[in-house]
């Protein structure tokens, strides 16, 4: 975590003394990493096991717990979007970030999520598995696009104006997410009686951080709920990559930060940069690295109760 925050800082600092040679030309660099990371995503997907075995019976609870826990902290984000509005105290570059039309961000999601699909059928067809290599090209493909996104904050001479115009009240956000989830997946047990209460709060709780949580849930409740909180919480991840652009236009400039949960200052970072707008990037930061705190210590106390 702190290794990402650090190379992400590191452009940031290249990107301002380099800022007349880099500035708006970072974009596509940031997209083909984007999707070489979506595609490497499918590929762990397709080749774990448990995964692909507990699609068709397990699948299904995943997605109602990520879509509830999602919706649940993107309406809490939009209340204190609202309340910040109300309040006279937001952002002034508000004004300055223009909403993308509906299609182009349908074309952006749709090139996103055939990466994905794409690494799970090599996976699934046997052409292609995870392998430490591969592992290991996943994190120098992390550490390059936060790089690039750091040079592309550091270039932006609007930054700085920016951070210092940022609401104070923004640090309610993790609040908002994580109160957010807990009602909405604990709302979603009334549909899942099979689950307990504690189970679903449990899944909730992991804010699409997938490897930590259903290791955890694995550990204390078993393998069919930990395959949950890996379905789920990747899915939680993925909603958040190919409908940030629509959060934003239906629910405001905290949705995706609300919906990427402790992702926010990671993999989900280049997407609510680009939607949200940079001013937002430290609120962002912010956000992930308290929610991501939060995660192992909600986990084992639902999963303890």
């Amino acid at each position: 975590m702190f290794t990402i925050i650090s190379i992400m800082l590191s452009g940031m600092l290249t990107g301002y003394l380099l800022r007349r040679l880099l500035f708006g030309r970072l974009g596509r660099v940031i997209n083909a990493l984007i999707w070489a990371l979506l595609f490497l995503l499918g590929l762990e997907v397709g080749s774990n096991e448990r995964i692909v075995s507990g699609l068709a019976t397990l699948g299904l609870e995943a997605l109602l717990i990520a879509v509830a826990g999602t919706l649940g902290s993107v309406l809490a984000a939009w209340g204190l979007w609202r309340y910040t509005q109300r309040a006279n105290v937001a952002s002034q570059a508000v004004a300055r970030v223009s909403k993308p039309l509906l299609w182009k961000a349908l074309q952006g999601s749709l090139v996103i999520v055939s990466f994905f699909v794409l690494g799970v059928l090599l996976a699934l067809s046997g052409w292609m598995a995870v392998s430490e290599q591969v592992s290991d090209f996943s994190f120098y493909a992390l550490a390059g696009l936060m790089a690039c996104v750091g040079a592309s904050i550091g270039s932006d001479p609007q930054t700085l104006k920016n951070f210092r115009a940022l609401n104070p009240r923004l640090v309610l956000l993790p609040l908002c997410t994580i109160l957010g989830t807990l009602v909405a997946t604990s709302l979603v047990s009334l549909l899942l009686g099979q689950r307990s209460l504690t189970d679903c709060l449990a899944v909730g709780s992991g804010f699409a951080y997938y490897s930590l949580s259903s290791i955890f849930i694995t550990e204390y409740r078993g393998a069919e709920l930990g395959t949950i909180a890996l379905l789920s919480n990747i899915c939680r991840e993925l909603i958040t990559l190919l409908a940030a652009p629509l959060l934003v236009r239906w629910f405001g400039r905290l949705a995706p930060i609300a919906a990427g949960g402790a992702t926010t200052m990671d993999t989900t970072l280049p997407v609510i940069a680009r939607t949200s707008g940079n001013e937002l990037v430290v609120v962002s930061l912010f956000h992930g690295f308290v929610v991501d705190f939060s995660v192992p210590f909600l986990v084992t106390l639902w999963c303890s109760l």
